[in-house]
């Protein structure tokens, strides 16, 4: 018996412990989640102000969206882990009200035996009447040992006693648990309603500006030729002077440890979200568009300093008519551009360090000083993702 109740609460502390684990995993995963709803609020908040709903606040708010149901999932996911752990508790206390029944079944027993043994003879009068000292000996040992054994019997059924309370404790502290994570999972819901509400009331007015939307899409469309055309020129001025597609030692190095840190470059701006990704998506309000994306854009507002994400040297500092500077940084055979800046602090030839500061993006007045930073990574004529290079944690 004492074997399975040994192993009922091993069960029980290991599951425990893994659930408890589990669950600082996911609120600290929903904490770092809010703060970002909550530094998007604040984004929109800047933008609202001024009254003019964008393309670029719809984005946000679908990000918002995507970040909502991540925090209703985590909810979910906890309220089925203390469910679980529910469950668990219910077992072991179950396993244990048996174990203790039979506990004090076996001590009731034991005490009627030895009373009926002894006829109610005391253990002084037992002990006196044996036949010779030896005999009086055993009976003394005999004595001891059974009052051992008692006293043994009596602390493991208090213990088992405490131990039951203890489990119908975290019991109730679960349900209280998850009570209160189901009255924050409808506010979220309620939330996520509001949002959604909000984003189909932008696009239904942003659908009346379709010649707009359309011209700013072949803008931007401009502004990706013309910073693609100055890579192509600077990789075809770097052959000529090389006059072979090799690099030097130092620059082969500088390439190779900028491709070993993929996943682990730092953010060019410190923060910001990322509000139009890499590659083919939908247009987010023009019906049957499509945008092929040679960079991503992070949304900032107020002061953005932009810094260099590796060590390089600059190749080329330009002007972009409608998209204000741009920096091209050369990592070996890879570039990094930076565009949509003013008050430039390099020039070409200059060595950078990671994180050096480049500039600061351009701050749009009628959009509430908001902040939109191009970020793009080619592997010379090859355009890369670079969600896939920078750090997960911003």
């Amino acid at each position: 018996m004492k074997r399975f109740l040994l192993s009922a609460f091993l069960v029980l502390v290991s599951t425990c412990f893994l659930a408890g684990q589990s669950r600082k995993d996911l609120e600290e995963q929903r904490r770092k989640t809010l703060e970002e709803i909550s530094y998007m609020d604040n984004l929109l908040t800047q933008t609202a102000k001024e009254k003019k709903e964008s393309l670029n606040e719809l984005k946000i708010i679908g990000r918002k969206l995507n970040l909502r149901e991540s925090v209703l999932k985590s909810m979910q996911d906890e309220i089925l882990l203390l469910l679980g752990r529910i469950d668990l508790n219910n077992i072991a206390i179950e396993m244990m009200e048996a174990d203790l029944k039979v506990l004090k079944r076996d001590y009731q027993n034991a005490i009627l035996s030895s009373f009926r043994t002894s006829k109610g003879t005391s253990e002084i009068a037992y002990i006196l009447s044996a036949k010779d000292f030896n005999q009086g000996y055993k009976r003394v040992k005999y004595l001891q040992q059974i009052t051992k054994i008692r006293r043994q019997e009596t602390e493991l059924i208090q213990e088992l006693k405490a131990e039951i309370e203890v489990s119908k404790k975290k019991m109730e502290e679960d349900l209280t648990n998850i009570s209160v994570l189901r009255s924050k999972e409808e506010q979220q819901r309620n939330l996520l309603k509001n949002e959604q509400d909000r984003q189909q009331k932008i696009v239904s007015n942003l659908s009346n500006k379709e010649r707009q939307l359309q011209r700013d899409l072949e803008e931007k469309k401009r502004i990706a030729r013309k910073i693609e055309s100055e890579i192509s020129k600077l990789i075809a001025e770097e052959r000529k002077k090389t006059n072979t597609s090799e690099m030097t030692p130092e620059l082969k190095l500088i390439s190779d440890n900028f491709y070993e840190n993929k996943g682990r470059l730092p953010w060019p701006v410190e923060k910001g979200v990322i509000t139009s990704h890499f590659g083919i998506h939908n247009h987010p309000v023009l019906k049957y568009v499509v945008e092929n994306n040679n960079d991503i854009e992070i949304t900032n507002s107020g002061e953005t300093p932009v810094r260099s994400v590796f060590r390089g040297t600059v190749a080329k500092v330009f002007s972009i008519q409608g998209a204000n500077m741009s920096i091209i940084i050369k990592h070996g055979k890879y570039y990094t551009v930076y565009s949509n800046l003013v008050n430039v602090t390099v020039k070409a030839g200059d060595k950078v360090d990671t994180k050096q500061l480049l500039g600061y993006v351009y701050n749009d007045r009628d959009r509430g000083n908001e902040a939109v930073l191009k970020f793009m990574i080619t592997e010379e004529k090859v355009n890369l993702d670079p969600e896939l290079w920078i750090s997960k944690k911003n």
